[in-house]
């Protein structure tokens, strides 16, 4: 939407030090399902969409595909705060909006009514859902750098296969994902394994038995513990990850954001830098 002032709902309950809460900023449209009135703000202009928003701002919208994701959020941030009521590594979350205020009192009103901001959820009367955080990571140009996948479209797989034995000893460098991935690893630690609200995977195109070794090694090297690593050897990912159903799935390949969404998971595109 084209509109100029903007709202931003952040649903801290306290302030956080930026360096150490993990900020994560997610739109409207994603959090709540805006589809009715976009297609109103497109068709009939911002006048009649401002009035349609003002008109319902006491009714909630529906969730969207994001809002598992952000409860789960609040999960661990509230089994963080149980563990240690001064605890500062939490989760921030930022809702951000295009709508002007007038028209995003709505937005504000829903996020009340789920439960969305976080001043709320810890309430005894308003329980976030009782389940982990699950968040899936593909490997290559998204946990780590895209250098063994520039070999694969220069030399093919063979070249990649050698290039991988070659380079088996020496850490791959780092992805676009990665300072997320450890920073959740830091939370993860705060608990024990049996205990965590948080569970990470890697699912990753490499076979185990030729690219996974460099994998581990890396993530050793790092000092990232992953509670379940999958190494596909190229087949599809969507079986695995109807397995799993994780509240979100970070991949940088079109095919497998969209063999997800088949399916049903919330999945997310990690622009490639190659």
């Amino acid at each position: 939407m084209a509109e100029v002032e903007s709202t931003v709902i952040n649903t801290n309950v306290k302030q956080k030090d930026p360096n150490e809460a993990l900020v994560i900023a997610v739109t409207t449209r994603a959090i709540f399902n805006l589809e009715e009135e976009h297609q109103l703000f497109l068709t009939k202009g911002k006048e009649e969409y401002v009035k349609y928003q003002q008109v319902n701002e006491d009714k909630p919208l529906e969730q969207g595909t994001a809002f598992a994701f952000i409860q789960a959020m609040q999960f661990v941030n509230e089994k963080l705060l149980e563990r240690n009521p001064e605890e500062k590594g939490l989760f921030d979350v930022i809702i951000l909006s295009n709508n002007s205020p007038e028209s995003g009192m709505r937005i504000i009103n829903s996020a009340k009514q789920h439960g969305v901001s976080a001043a709320l959820i810890f309430q005894q009367e308003v329980q976030a859902p009782c389940t982990q955080l699950r968040v899936v990571f593909d490997g290559d140009a998204v946990l780590f750098s895209d250098e063994t996948e520039r070999v694969f479209r220069e030399k093919g797989l063979s070249g990649a296969l050698e290039y991988e034995r070659a380079m088996e000893a020496v850490p791959m460098g780092e992805g676009p994902l990665k300072a997320f991935a450890m920073h959740l690893g830091k939370m993860r630690k705060k608990f024990s394994q049996e205990n965590s609200p948080i569970r990470t995977y890697l699912v990753t195109a490499r076979s185990g038995r030729d690219m996974g070794i460099r994998a581990i090694k890396t993530l050793r090297e790092w000092g990232l513990a992953i509670d379940e690593a999958f190494f596909m050897d190229g087949a599809p990912k969507g079986p695995l990850l109807s397995q799993i159903q994780p509240h979100i799935f970070f991949d940088d390949g079109l095919h497998n954001i969209q063999g997800a969404q088949d399916i049903g998971i919330p999945s997310a595109l990690v622009p490639c830098n190659c």
